[in-house]
């Protein structure tokens, strides 16, 4: 690992690597909001983001697919947040398939 990278680059290769569930509906909706939208959030709305992404495939799919939402108001809130972010913004990019 080079000198010239920080706590703050580890920590968002960690989140990368953490958003990218194998699941290819669930990488294009937290892989965009980590790279666009991250950044502009609240701390603790980070840290939200951060303990959402260590759930379970099936409850994100589930919350991010509006078919339940979570039951915790900030984790409720961030997910909506991704869920827009995704419904308002062109990510072809990801769409490759």
């Amino acid at each position: 690992m080079s000198e010239s990278t920080t706590g703050e680059d580890i920590e968002r290769k960690r989140l990368y690597w953490h958003a990218r569930r194998g699941m290819w509906e669930l990488d294009l909706l937290l892989i965009p909001f980590l790279e666009h939208r991250y950044d502009g959030l609240s701390a603790s709305d980070q840290q939200v983001f951060r303990d959402l992404i260590k759930e379970e495939d099936q409850n994100l799919f589930a919350w991010l697919m509006r078919r339940q939402w979570p039951e915790d108001d900030a984790r409720r809130r961030v997910v909506k947040m991704i869920v827009e972010y995704a419904e308002t913004t062109d990510n072809d990019q990801y769409r490759t398939l």
